[in-house]
């Protein structure tokens, strides 16, 4: 074979390798969103079944998540503290709405820079998540009356801090605090094994419902350790792992944008996004509707007094030494 012929078939070759080249890169190109963003890596979020994720369940349900081309699993936990275990281990990439912000915190003390908080879910005696409940017939007007009962609360760090600091602060003296899971509550004090229970929505909708039980005060966090009933408690919060944002920060971006496209579902539609507790909660159907909604600030909706009242709920793990450290909220908060 000539040197003439052999450089015409190695040209012929190459032209048709980089035709072939040329040909994959313009089917990817032209392939659907959809089929691209399989690629994409699965984010992971963790949630625990109370009324405050109701941003993100609506996201999942009305496929605001598929529609930004992101593959999204929501894992379920017993507790908050869980949702932060994960985080730490690796095997969550953030939080849904409702996951105890000092458990949160407590992941900071552990890892430095774990998360950034994009959304927080401020509650209030009229944004109601959190409530002292009893059993409807019981004597019990105030949380003082429990001097000396046996109260439970959810699990976690979190919730026993807050429930013992609450029930010291409203001169409830000698009251002892059981954790017990939040689907146990309602039953437990309808059982009388415990005589009353600080808990979250949708609790206290749920035995309010079923005739058992009672809310005997809600927006408790905001009157007793942040001194104001009508004071913002940014008691739960969602976030994505430092390491995610670093590793995906276009996706992280479009993950945010359509989880706040649930919460402006919530804000803006809430009888549309009740239906989507179902599921995710322990209440389903048209009991959703009754439901007390927490409200939600977006890491570029915080005012300065949310920084401060947020400040001063983390303050009070650090008096009480559950923080190893004072933590400093703003440093927390996402920055786009």
């Amino acid at each position: 074979m000539s040197k003439a012929c052999s450089a015409t078939l190695l040209a012929s070759a190459s032209r048709r390798r980089v035709l072939r080249s040329s040909a994959a890169l313009f089917g990817v190109l032209a392939a659907p969103a959809l089929v691209r963003a399989q690629t994409a890596p699965k984010i992971r979020i963790g949630f625990w079944p109370v009324a405050s994720g109701l941003p993100f369940y609506a996201a999942l349900e009305k496929g605001y998540f598929k529609e930004a081309g992101l593959d999204v699993e929501g894992q379920k936990f017993a507790g908050a503290q869980q949702v932060m275990e994960a985080m730490l281990a690796g095997r969550c990439d953030g939080s849904s709405n409702g996951t105890g912000s000092a458990n949160l915190g407590i992941g900071e003390i552990a890892q430095p820079g774990l998360f950034k908080i994009f959304c927080t879910n401020p509650t209030n005696v009229k944004d109601v998540l959190d409530e002292f409940i009893v059993a409807k017939d019981s004597p019990y007007k105030t949380v003082a009356d429990f001097k000396g009962k046996r109260i439970a609360c959810g699990p976690g760090i979190q919730n026993m801090t807050l429930a013992k600091t609450m029930l010291e602060r409203a001169g409830a003296t000698g009251a002892s605090v059981i954790e017990l899971p939040i689907g146990q509550h309602v039953a437990a004090v309808a059982a009388g094994q415990v005589e009353g229970c600080y808990t979250l929505e949708p609790t206290g909708t749920v035995g309010r419902l079923n005739g058992t039980t009672r809310v005997l005060e809600a927006g408790v966090v905001a009157h007793y350790i942040l001194g104001d009933p009508m004071a913002p408690w940014h008691g739960g919060s969602a976030s994505l792992t430092s390491e995610f944002l670093k590793k995906n920060p276009d996706v992280a971006t479009k993950f945010i944008a359509a989880y706040r496209r649930g919460i402006d579902l919530v804000r803006n539609q809430p009888d549309e996004a009740r239906q989507y507790m179902k599921g995710y909660t322990a209440i389903e159907g048209a009991l959703t509707k009754e439901v007390p909604l927490a409200a939600y600030v977006m890491y570029d909706e915080f005012k300065p007094s949310d920084v401060e009242y947020f400040q001063k709920y983390f303050d009070l793990f650090t008096e009480k030494q559950i923080f190893a450290r004072k933590i400093d909220v703003a440093g927390l908060i996402y920055k786009a």
